[in-house]
């Protein structure tokens, strides 16, 4: 099929992606718009998971005050250069993760963070709850995992569902934004004030 300069206009608009990787998507899905996205967003996250490793110095402190000032959010993500940290996109991403711990109130980062003894006594309880449950003894082990996911879901910021969008994690959302910009970006740390809430 004849991939036209319109529609290599039409799917840079959609996506961002540079001149050539658009071609490149059509060349390869026929021309299916829709297929070539796909086909971009593939490339972008296995792009990002190549990233992952590259230095994050620049970024920016974003906020988010809530309820009439009786919420605060201050949270602080980081990529390569301070020519990313100034686009729009990717001052979108900080708002977006700051309104995620405004609403979705997680202890942690990531998983790595919960403290050792916190995940023994989680997982204890589980145990428990599954052995006298009645289910088999078997069972117990997979009852256990299914609820520290649902946990790690609830309490770390990025495997949390985005309030925006719950089909796509914490974690989905940034890659995306990684694949976009053509950086690494992380989130380095975030703390949440409740009027009231004793530290």
């Amino acid at each position: 099929m004849q991939i036209t300069p319109a529609m290599i206009k039409e799917l840079r608009e959609k996506t961002g992606a540079g001149i050539m990787d658009c071609k490149e998507a059509l060349t390869a899905s026929d021309g299916v718009m829709d297929a070539a996205i796909d086909f971009l967003r593939k490339k972008g996250l296995q792009a990002a998971a190549k990233r992952a490793a590259r230095s994050t110095q620049e970024g920016v402190i974003g906020s988010y005050i809530h309820g009439g000032g009786r919420l605060g959010v201050l949270v602080e993500v980081n990529c390569e250069t301070d020519f990313v940290a100034r686009t729009e996109d990717f001052q979108n991403l900080v708002h977006d993760l700051a309104m995620q711990v405004a609403a979705a109130n997680p202890l942690y980062l990531s998983r790595a963070d919960i403290p050792e003894e916190t995940l023994t006594k989680e997982r204890y309880i589980y145990e428990e709850q599954a052995k006298t449950s009645g289910r088999p003894p078997q069972a117990v082990p997979k009852i256990v995992e299914g609820r520290l996911e649902k946990y790690f879901q609830e309490v770390c910021l990025l495997d949390q569902p985005f309030v925006k969008d719950p089909s796509l994690t914490i974690q989905d959302l940034i890659k995306a934004k990684i694949a976009k910009t053509g950086e690494n970006i992380t989130v380095r740390r975030f703390v949440r004030f409740q009027l009231g809430e004793s530290a």
